[in-house]
């Protein structure tokens, strides 16, 4: 007996519904964001956490202070101390002026050699970048004690190759400490910030490159108006990255404290929180700092990162 036509497919030899694909990536998706957020609950949240219930109390000493301390809960006073602390706002004008000098250099810096290395104008590219990038091998308290040394009257050796042609330099004098400190961190941070521009200048289309200049454009505007505006999300990040290293400032002014009365023990916030934790013995004083000093660094990220959204859109 003939049929008229072929049978429909049945609904099983189409495939899963769609609500089973749905629930199928669903699940996908939780597989694949639960390593995420188990490090994201396990590292921030619940140190932020446990920081703000820490701030919201304090150790109560009866008498001369000799007796056994009682917590009480003390609302928002440890906010209020820290914010009239002026120890620690004259900390965050300290990295005010830090983030004005060294953000801009580091990122400036690192965009010019990794321009350099990608107009193919360097030879040997690869021992350049790893010569570059070797500074960021080494460990910052390390990078901090090997500065020092050149910074330390009568050891180092550069201050005395300055002393034989008459020249006589403090690196740990008043207006020289902050650039010191930011020598040191422009010479650990500009090989890995060189390395992503460079990694972003690689993924640029050739056949871009290869209009502009047919088109007449030399290699330098090329680069500034051609390479640079493409790798503008590069450039944000490694900006929003430099600010937040540059806000949690500690390990060089921490070494240089032991060094030069110019930088106390309470030079930057976090410099001011490791002293009220652990010299002062006031944990609720210490995480509400703590807890000021995320909120500022969040509210700058947001800054640039709306910035950026809003230059991004009139382009």
């Amino acid at each position: 007996m003939s049929s008229k036509g072929a049978a429909p497919p049945s609904a099983a030899a189409a495939g899963p519904p769609r609500r089973t694909q749905r629930r199928q990536q669903r699940v996908a998706a939780a597989v694949l964001l639960t390593p995420f957020t188990a490090l994201l609950v396990g590292v921030f949240l619940v140190p932020v956490g446990y920081a703000i219930y820490l701030s919201l109390f304090s150790e109560d000493h009866e008498g001369l202070g000799f007796g056994g301390g009682r917590t009480v809960f003390t609302g928002l006073r440890s906010y209020l101390s820290v914010l009239e602390d002026p120890s620690f706002l004259s900390g965050f004008g300290t990295i005010a002026l830090y983030c004005v000098i060294f953000v801009p250099l580091v990122v400036i810096s690192a965009l010019a050699l990794g321009l350099l290395l990608d107009s193919g104008l360097v030879r040997l590219r690869r021992t350049a970048q790893m010569l570059v990038y070797l500074p960021h091998a080494v460990p910052g308290i390390i990078a901090a004690v090997i500065w020092l040394y050149l910074y330390t009257p009568g050891l180092s050796p550069v201050i005395k190759l300055f002393a034989q042609a008459d020249i006589t330099i403090d690196f740990l004098g008043l207006h020289t400490v902050l650039p010191s400190i930011v020598n040191i961190a422009l010479w650990s941070g500009l090989g890995y910030n060189m390395i992503i521009f460079y990694a972003a200048l690689q993924a640029l289309p050739r056949e871009v490159i290869e209009a502009a200049t047919i088109d007449g454009a030399g290699g330098i505007r090329t680069a500034l108006q051609v390479k640079v505006p493409i790798i503008r999300g590069s450039v944000v990040m490694v900006c929003m990255f430099s600010l937040i290293g540059a806000l949690q400032l500690f390990t060089e002014p921490m070494l240089m404290n032991q060094a030069t009365p110019m930088v106390n023990s309470r030079f930057t916030p976090n410099m001011y929180i490791y002293d009220a934790a652990f010299r002062r013995n006031n944990y609720g004083l210490a995480s509400a700092a703590s807890i000021i000093l995320l909120i500022v660094t969040c509210v700058l990220s947001y800054i640039v990162t709306r910035w950026s959204g809003r230059r991004e859109r009139r382009a």
